[in-house]
């Protein structure tokens, strides 16, 4: 079965104040840490940097860092959408599996990019990581509470997430946007099996999120 993984790793950081996916985490670019577990399960790694960066092998952003383990580097698009569809532009036709990955998630286990691959391999259309949601939810106009949302059956998703090639090919055909991968497939009408999230898992955002990651982790 040939897994290729597209580690997404476009955005601009505005609020970050910087391209964030370089930034260090114990000596090592973030987007570094989220390639390395991909390798686990990858027959190929694609990797979507910012704006006109792109090529074979590896790359250097700034001076920063050079990213290794990766088998092709390509632009991304204005949006995370388009930049996905940059990725697969780039994972060859034998591919039978293709696992999308936020490159701001750089703690995210090899064990769980084995545990979404095996749901797909195992007959599932689509599988994502998932926690269960524990804060009070409510929706608001402006800063005004209007409801408070009921969290029974609510989860939050994480990435990797991993598809049958052919299906995550065709729910980006007319080119779609959504916040994540999964919403696409849902779409379709295909079944989305969710495997246990991993709370260290951290989606890094901000400054703060970065020092957060440096504490879960030892150098």
């Amino acid at each position: 079965m040939s897994v290729w993984v597209v580690v997404v790793a476009a955005g601009r950081g505005r609020r970050f104040g910087a391209p964030k996916h370089f930034a260090p985490l114990h000596g090592r670019a973030m987007v570094q840490w989220a390639v390395d577990g991909a390798r686990a399960v990858a027959d190929g790694v694609v990797l979507v940097l910012p704006g006109d960066q792109g090529g074979d092998g590896a790359t250097d952003i700034d001076g920063v860092t050079d990213v290794t383990g990766v088998d092709v580097i390509v632009p991304g698009g204005d949006t995370r959408a388009a930049s996905v569809r940059a990725g697969l532009a780039a994972v060859p036709d034998t591919a039978e599996v293709i696992v999308v990955h936020d490159g701001a998630r750089p703690l995210a286990s090899p064990a769980l990019f084995r545990a979404v691959v095996h749901a797909v391999t195992d007959g599932a259309d689509a599988a994502v990581p998932a926690l269960a949601v524990t804060d009070t939810l409510k929706r608001v106009e402006g800063d005004a509470v209007v409801a408070t949302v009921a969290r029974e059956g609510l989860v939050a998703v994480q990435t990797p997430q991993a598809f049958g090639a052919a299906l995550l090919r065709r729910a980006h055909r007319s080119e779609p946007e959504a916040t994540d991968d999964a919403g696409l497939v849902e779409s379709l009408g295909a079944t989305v099996r969710v495997v246990p999230g991993d709370p260290r898992n951290i989606k890094v955002t901000t400054a703060t999120d970065l020092e957060v990651a440096r504490a879960l982790t030892t150098p």
